[in-house]
């Protein structure tokens, strides 16, 4: 299946060949992720997270020699710091996101480096707000989004057109149960520039990911997915209370349901997380997924990923066009 263009706002702004961006995710979105991504024709962005130095180093290295194409870099924004913000600037990407958290105190930084910036929301407070600060591109990220996005959420068919329609001109990606290009062309047609995509790019050659997580992805179903805060507690991960995380089932989630103000308190839990961790009886990181896992069944190169999505996108567009 051969992708022509889909000319976006997205892909004119960075100069791509599809409307396809990698969700910048924290250990797994590495730098041969990113690289392959961008020399698909998508925009790769490095998901480095905290920012670490050490990580960010090696994983840029990587990006460098393995692709001429455009390519970012993604932040959390409550974990980082200025310091953080001016590493990636040195290394010229083509964009920095900023996801989850005050954007404010980095935003005047990166435009001032005449760097595009992409700030990710998940409610209209947040929409306005990077607006208000100048985004270049905004990410609207839907409740089905796999790894963490808003504690109360909206789904993202009804939650994507709000924030086009809040942001004009402002080019939207959607995000949100995004995994094939049937969802790709949905997007497009809500008046998104193009898909910001996660857990279907876990699941390629080049993610940072262990294979029994690539195989859980491959062989999950988006029924068995679900949204909590249980996991970031018990692993002592200080996400803000805002945001909770959709996976895939765990002994833990079982244990804890519903009870997650006693396990903060309980002196015990975390050490019982260690001992089953030490003793290979739970995954070493929560396997993070979207309610379109089902969607996957295969573990391309994400280069071909994306002229699939792309192709697969065009194939439902003309199918829609045709009545």
């Amino acid at each position: 299946m051969v992708a022509m263009a889909l000319s976006t706002a997205f892909t004119k702004l960075f100069g791509v060949q599809h409307p396809v961006a990698l969700a910048p995710m924290g250990g797994s979105a590495g730098g041969a992720l990113t690289a392959a991504v961008s020399r698909g024709g998508g925009l790769g962005l490095l998901g480095s997270a905290n920012g670490e130095r050490g990580w960010l180093a090696r994983e840029l290295a990587i990006v460098a020699g393995n692709t001429t194409k455009p390519w970012g870099i993604g932040f959390l924004t409550w974990q980082i710091d200025v310091a953080a913000v001016e590493l990636a600037l040195e290394h010229h990407p083509a964009a920095v996101m900023l996801s989850f958290g005050d954007p404010s105190p980095f935003a005047e930084r990166i435009r001032r480096a005449g760097t595009p910036l992409i700030i990710q929301v998940t409610d209209l407070e947040e929409a306005r707000r990077a607006v208000d600060l100048g985004a270049d591109v905004i990410v609207a990220q839907g409740s089905e989004s796999g790894g963490h996005g808003a504690r109360h959420g909206r789904s993202t068919l009804p939650f994507v057109p709000v924030v086009v329609d809040l942001a004009a001109p402002v080019p939207v990606l959607a995000a949100g149960g995004i995994a094939d290009g049937r969802g790709l062309a949905a997007a497009l047609a809500l008046g998104a520039a193009g898909a910001l995509i996660g857990t279907r790019f876990q699941a390629t050659t080049e993610a940072l990911v262990t294979p029994s997580t690539a195989t859980a992805i491959v062989e999950g179903h988006g029924a068995d997915t679900e949204r909590n805060s249980i996991l970031d507690i018990v692993r002592g991960s200080n996400w803000p209370s805002k945001y909770t995380a959709r996976t895939l089932g765990h002994p833990f989630l079982d244990a804890w349901r519903d009870r997650e103000t006693g396990l903060a308190t309980d002196p015990h839990a975390r050490q019982d997380y260690q001992l089953a961790l030490s003793q290979g009886d739970i995954p070493p990181l929560p396997v993070w997924a979207g309610e379109a896992v089902d969607l996957i069944d295969d573990l391309p190169s994400a280069a071909d990923l994306v002229h699939s999505l792309a192709a697969q996108a065009e194939a439902a567009l003309a199918r829609a066009g045709k009545g």
